[in-house]
């Protein structure tokens, strides 16, 4: 069974309960002040009018405003009886008042919904290296289903009413609010985050989305979906390190299973990790890796069983099935497949 929790919502559609920006214990404010004066009233009078004591002052308010009255603390005058029904009419009434607001927020939900708001925003404060994904459409909740299914953390930010409703009946962390917008993807938490997929369905919003990126995080790693040909090179100038198109990545798709359809389904296999042990991993070789120097026969991977398909050196340049003679340098990224024990063994190594 799914279930979620919501960080915000700047509206909500009908027939859903509203989830309060702030604490809705803050409608208290009001009574409580109305019920301190009426308690201060009350006190000061009996002690003023009765000359009581604090303690009995005190004890007579409690027992009146609440409606208790066991008896009278001390028999009173006229004077005091008729102070004694002003209490009684102040007092109860703010107190009705106040359990009005109380059973309110209860048949609302709004106390509930701002404590499961206040648990999410404590764990999407405690995210580090996470993903943003922009958008839960078609293609956003593809991509959070293959992060969902690789163990990647992430966080959906989404504002349309439908998809927060499918958000709602999931297990996906998510905040909702406009992805274009500093405050969302701040509370997204972008300024820790590893990376950002903006797939919202319309290019100029997804290009306002790069724009807002980038400029509150300028290490974020951005993959942006392109629907037209010439939105790509506006995206990149716009700061994506990735462009994809779905329509011109399915033509290729379609293609490459018409000629190649073995080929590309045991790529698909390794790729999804469906029935079969084999992953295809990205390994650094950070700046004080014993493995620096060093050359791919001699490093040791094919010895635990990683096999490196290419080499990505720092300049961008990629070489592909690269020799045994390749010597590895800082912040080379090699791609290799083997085992999910294999590439760890593979990491340790380097």
């Amino acid at each position: 069974m799914l279930r979620c929790d919501i960080i915000s919502v700047p509206g909500r559609a009908p027939g859903q309960t509203p989830i309060p920006a702030h604490s809705p214990l803050r409608r208290f404010r009001l009574p409580l002040l109305a019920l301190a004066l009426v308690f201060a009233y009350a006190i000061a009078g009996y002690m003023l009018l009765e000359h009581w004591s604090l303690i009995d002052a005190l004890y007579m308010t409690l027992t009146t405003v609440t409606t208790i009255g066991y008896q009278e603390v001390h028999p009173l005058d006229d004077a005091g009886r008729i102070f004694n029904m002003t209490v009684i009419i102040s007092g109860v009434g703010t107190m009705l008042y106040t359990f009005g607001i109380f059973g309110e927020l209860l048949v609302e939900g709004q106390i509930a919904s701002y404590a499961r708001r206040r648990r999410m925003e404590r764990r999407v404060e405690s995210l580090t290296d996470h993903y943003i994904v922009c958008g839960f459409g078609r293609m956003g909740t593809g991509v959070a289903a293959e992060f969902t299914q690789s163990g990647t953390p992430f966080v959906v930010v989404e504002a349309n009413p439908e998809p927060l409703t499918r958000l709602r009946a999931s297990q996906i962390l998510f905040v909702a609010g406009d992805a274009a917008s500093d405050e969302a993807l701040l509370e997204a938490g972008i300024l820790r985050a590893k990376g950002l997929v903006t797939a919202v369905d319309s290019d100029e919003r997804n290009v306002f989305i790069t724009l807002t990126a980038r400029a509150l995080n300028p290490a974020l790693f951005i993959v942006a979906r392109s629907s037209f040909q010439d939105s790509t090179e506006k995206l990149r100038r716009a700061g994506a390190n990735q462009v994809v198109s779905p329509y011109l990545m399915g033509a290729h798709r379609m293609a490459a299973l018409a000629i190649h359809p073995v080929a590309v389904d045991l790529l698909d296999t390794v790729l999804q990790g469906e029935n079969i042990d084999l992953v295809i991993e990205e390994l650094l070789v950070p700046s004080g890796s014993r493995l620096l120097g060093t050359t791919l026969a001699d490093s040791g991977l094919r010895a635990v069983g990683a096999n490196v398909l290419a080499i990505r050196k720092r300049s961008g340049q990629l070489r592909l099935n690269p020799a045994d003679t390749q010597v590895l340098e800082t912040d080379d990224l090699l791609v290799a497949i083997g085992t999910r024990a294999q590439m760890q063994a593979a990491e340790r190594l380097i």
